[in-house]
């Protein structure tokens, strides 16, 4: 009963790890949206 907690706890946390880093991925595709359209805003303000 233990080894299966511990296999569940182990899959758990890779779980968690690699949806911690799909968040990230997703986070940083969201700051590069947001840094084009600000330097789109920008060229459209300068002018």
């Amino acid at each position: 009963m233990s080894e299966n907690l511990n296999s569940n706890n182990i899959e758990n946390d890779e779980f968690n790890i690699n949806n911690e880093d799909s968040d990230y991925e997703d986070l940083i595709a969201r700051l590069k949206e947001i840094k084009s359209a600000i330097a789109l805003l920008e060229k459209t303000i300068i002018k």
